[in-house]
């Protein structure tokens, strides 16, 4: 490969970290806690129904 072509790695995604970098104002914010906590719950409760089905 000579050194002037571009090989397409990082130059093609920068255009993708940019848009995902952005804030919107109309998004929907959740805390991280909250969905680690909300993890945590849904997999207490799965495991609290395998055990009252046997």
């Amino acid at each position: 490969m000579s050194s002037g072509q571009n090989s397409g790695g990082l130059m093609s995604s920068a255009g993708l970290v940019r848009y995902f970098d952005a804030e919107d104002r109309n998004a929907i914010r959740i805390d991280p806690k909250t969905v680690v906590a909300f993890g945590l719950l849904f997999g207490i409760g799965v495991l609290v129904l395998n055990v009252v089905a046997i």
